[in-house]
C-alpha cells in the first residue's frame, strides 16, 4: 500500500488555522475521489471537504474537535498500488507558513478550556449519549449546558458549536455571579475570533476616512412600489445600490483594489461583497461580475447569498472573492453609520435607512423626498479625498436617475 497524508487545506485567503467539526469517514473505511471527507470550520464558514483521490482513511491525526494550522497533516491515507510505504515530503512552501501561523496564533490570548475532558460522554437519564461533535461537548461544558434537548444541524443531526453557542445565548448559561449581576460567557467561534482580529488590524493598520453624501431615492421608491404588481422579485433598494456601486467601481477602477503588502493591486473583475450577519458572524459573500449583470439578476443572487449565508452553505471561492463591500443596515432604521474597511480591499460603502426628509424644491419651497444617508470609508494608502468624493458623487447621481440601473 501507497501511504499519503491529507494537508489542512486553504479554504480561504486569510485562513491560518480551522478546527475539524467531524470526520465524515472513520478508520478503515474506503472512499473515492470527490466523496465528502472532512467537515471543517474555517474563519469564514463551515465547510465540507471533499476527497481528492481515492483510498482508505487509515488514521486521523486531528480529531474532532481540535484545531489544526494551515499545512499540518491532519490524516494519513492509504491507497492501492504499490508494496512500499514512504510519507510525502510537505507541500512547497508549507513549512513557512506553519511557523508564521504558529507564531501568530502564539500571541493570540488564551481560551478557556473547560475542566471536563472533552471525550467524557454526556449522558441522558437514559444513559444514551448525545450525538455531538467534541468542541460541541467543550462549549457546552463551558456554558454548563446539557447537550440534551438541543437540535444539531450538523451531518446527520449531530450538534455543533454553534448550536450549543445559540442555546447558550438563548437561556443565557451563567459562568459567575456578582454585583454587576448575572455573568454570561459566549465563545467566540473561529470565525468570531477571526473577525475580531481582521477588524482590529483593520482600526489600527489602515489610515481610513469618510466621505457622506445624502442620496434622493424618491425615483427608486416609486419605481418599486409601482412594481409590486408587476413583477415576481422587486429589486431591494440595497440591490440598486449594488448595481449603481458596480458601475462607479468600472469607472473608478482604484477602488476596486487590494492593498497587500504595501502594493495597491487592481482587480479586472468587479465583485460586490454583500454584508450579511449571521447568528455568530458577519460574513461577505460577494456579486461576481456585479458590473455586467442586469438588476434582476443581482435581486436573484443577493437573496441566494443572503440565505445560504444564514445557513453556512457558502463556498469559500463567495466569501473571499468581494474586490468591494456593501453594507445595508437601513432596515434596521438606522439612519447613518460607519463602516469598517474589510481588509485588503480599499473602500466599503455604508447604506443607512430611506427616510422622508424635508428639501429644497427647485422654485426655492420646502418638500419631502425620500433620502438616504451613505458613508463611504476608503483606505488613504490607496485613494485620496477627491477621489472619494467623485466616486461617491457617481453613486449617488446613478440612484437619482436610476433609468440608467435598470437599462
Amino acid at each position: 500500500m501507497t501511504s499519503s497524508v491529507v494537508r489542512m487545506p486553504r479554504l480561504s485567503d486569510s485562513m491560518s488555522e480551522a478546527t475539524i467539526v467531524g470526520w465524515l469517514k472513520q478508520p478503515g473505511e474506503t472512499f473515492v475521489r470527490g466523496e465528502p471527507l472532512v467537515e471543517v470550520e474555517t474563519d469564514k464558514a463551515t465547510i465540507v471537504y471533499e476527497a481528492e483521490v481515492d483510498g482508505v482513511l487509515a488514521e486521523i491525526l486531528v480529531p474532532e474537535g481540535a484545531t489544526a494550522l494551515l499545512g499540518e497533516p491532519i490524516a494519513r491515507l492509504d491507497a492501492a498500488g504499490s508494496d512500499d510505504s514512504s510519507e510525502p515530503t510537505p507541500m512547497e512552501g508549507a513549512a513557512p507558513e506553519i511557523e508564521r501561523a504558529r507564531a501568530s496564533r502564539a500571541t493570540e490570548p488564551a481560551h478557556p478550556v473547560a475542566a471536563l475532558s472533552v471525550d467524557a460522554p454526556a449522558q441522558s437519564d437514559s444513559g444514551t449519549r448525545a450525538r455531538a461533535t467534541p468542541v460541541a461537548r467543550r462549549t457546552a461544558s463551558q456554558l454548563g449546558l446539557s447537550l440534551y434537548g438541543l437540535t444539531g444541524t450538523g451531518p446527520g443531526g449531530r450538534i455543533r458549536k454553534l448550536d450549543v453557542v445559540r442555546a447558550g445565548s438563548a437561556v443565557g448559561a451563567t459562568t459567575s455571579s456578582d454585583l454587576k449581576g448575572t455573568t454570561t460567557q459566549v465563545p467566540l467561534s473561529t470565525t468570531g475570533r477571526t473577525i475580531a482580529r481582521r477588524m482590529s488590524q483593520s482600526r489600527t493598520e489602515i489610515p481610513s476616512f469618510e466621505v457622506v453624501v445624502q442620496a434622493d431615492m424618491s425615483t427608486i421608491v416609486e419605481l418599486r412600489r409601482n412594481a409590486v404588481e408587476l413583477v415576481e422579485m422587486v429589486p431591494s433598494v440595497n440591490d440598486f445600490v449594488i448595481r449603481a456601486a458596480a458601475m462607479a467601481l468600472r469607472e473608478h477602477p482604484e477602488f476596486n483594489s487590494s492593498f497587500i503588502d504595501g502594493q495597491c493591486e487592481r482587480h479586472s473583475r468587479v465583485n460586490v461583497g454583500v454584508a450579511v450577519a449571521t447568528a455568530d458572524a458577519l460574513l461577505v459573500p460577494a456579486v461576481i461580475d456585479a458590473d455586467v449583470k442586469n438588476l434582476s439578476v443581482i435581486a436573484a443572487e443577493t437573496r441566494d447569498l443572503v440565505a445560504r449565508a444564514q445557513s453556512r452553505r457558502l463556498s469559500p471561492e463567495e466569501l473571499t472573492a468581494s474586490t468591494f463591500t456593501v453594507s445595508n443596515l437601513g432596515m434596521f432604521g438606522v439612519q447613518s453609520f460607519t463602516a469598517v474597511i474589510n481588509p485588503p480591499q480599499v473602500a466599503i460603502l455604508a447604506v443607512g435607512a430611506v427616510s422622508r426628509s424635508p428639501v429644497e424644491s427647485a422654485t426655492g419651497g420646502v418638500t419631502f423626498r425620500d433620502v438616504a444617508t451613505l458613508t463611504l470609508t476608503s483606505d488613504h494608502r490607496a485613494v485620496y479625498g477627491a477621489d472619494a468624493a467623485r466616486f461617491a458623487a457617481r453613486v449617488r447621481q446613478l440612484l437619482e436617475h436610476p433609468l440608467a440601473l435598470v437599462l
